[in-house]
């Protein structure tokens, strides 16, 4: 995108001897300079949270292309182009097989409701069965960003036994603190860490930092529930049909997992507190997210009244004692 930066790695490919017709100057989203070319690997490391609104016109042309363009899956909000970059590498991926790696920051995982484009998005990569594991890294790994990041990979040739299912790997503690920060830049990783990574991810088997689900588990469906309208009596007010007439005052969502029985959630959490309610079904919506932290959360018992206690007058009595020094000098 930058001429500048184009040219420097031009002529670094061209001093190396190394291919460099593949270096291309232009703009990844609003043209693609690699029409008729499909890959067996790909590594991206896209910009973070960089709005797309210079490239709006062309990537939304593309998208009205569905599967004969790059983004079939729509877009997302206007300020993140992550996912439009996750979608380009998914359309350059060889039908015979291919695998991606590309990371992203948290936002990719979760952001946007159930219908978004952000949505939309996951849905297609998760029901496409795209998504082999996602790697979370330590933090303070890049120059320019603290924040937390993760390595998405990509499959469009699972082997059987990881077919319908995503590998989790939390490797936040897999690294070691450098001598000298460099900007934000503060731990790095090292061979060791990275090959203990890779056998977690090929061993492909649970333990503390790896997790194994089925596609279904990060999807779920938002409902509209109703409640009727009562009259003065307490009796359901219905419409010319004999149905039920919504009280707009009452209407709530709920979030139900694709993996949970509809009727049975209504039963247990809904219908026990409001025994008339129903789902609108006409605005079901089917969301997928993917909450990482969560998955690893590990519960510990909050300390006991009595430590907390003795804690606070031991140290009220250090603090007398050093206001009685203060005092006597």
């Amino acid at each position: 995108l930058n001429e500048q930066t184009y040219a420097i790695c031009k002529a670094d490919m061209l001093i190396k001897g190394q291919e460099s017709s593949n270096i291309r100057h232009g703009n990844t989203l609003s043209r693609d300079l690699f029409p008729n070319d499909k890959f067996d690997y790909c590594l991206m490391n896209p910009p973070f949270g960089r709005e797309w609104k210079n490239e709006k016109n062309a990537v939304e042309k593309e998208a009205k292309l569905g599967a004969e363009g790059r983004f079939p899956a729509g877009t997302p909000a206007i300020n993140d182009s992550q996912l439009l970059f996750l979608q380009n590498a998914i359309s350059k991926m060889n039908p015979e097989g291919s695998k991606v790696a590309i990371i992203h920051n948290g936002s990719a995982l979760f952001k946007g409701d159930a219908g978004s484009g952000e949505s939309e998005i996951r849905r297609y990569v998760i029901e496409n069965d795209l998504l082999d594991c996602i790697i979370q890294l330590p933090n303070d790994l890049f120059y320019n960003t603290g924040i937390a990041t993760y390595i998405w990979i990509l499959s469009n040739k699972k082997p059987a036994h990881r077919q319908g299912k995503v590998q989790l790997i939390n490797a936040s503690d897999y690294y070691q603190k450098m001598r000298k920060a460099l900007g934000n830049k503060r731990n790095e990783m090292t061979k060791e860490h990275i090959d203990e990574i890779t056998k977690i991810y090929g061993d492909f088997v649970e333990n503390k930092v790896s997790k194994i689900y089925d596609n279904e588990y990060f999807g779920y469906r938002k409902v509209t529930v109703l409640q009727p309208e009562l009259d003065e009596k307490g009796n359901i007010v219905t419409n010319k049909k004999g149905e039920p007439v919504p009280n707009k005052e009452l209407t709530d969502t709920e979030t139900i997992p694709l993996i949970e029985d509809t009727k049975k959630y209504m039963g247990r959490e809904v219908n026990p507190f409001a025994p008339n309610a129903w789902i609108d079904e006409n605005k079901t919506k089917a969301g997928y997210e993917i909450a990482f932290t969560k998955y690893f959360y590990e519960y510990k018992e909050p300390r006991k009244t009595e430590e907390i206690m003795k804690e606070i007058l031991d140290l009220d009595t250090k603090l007398d004692g050093v206001l009685k020094e203060l005092r006597d000098e």
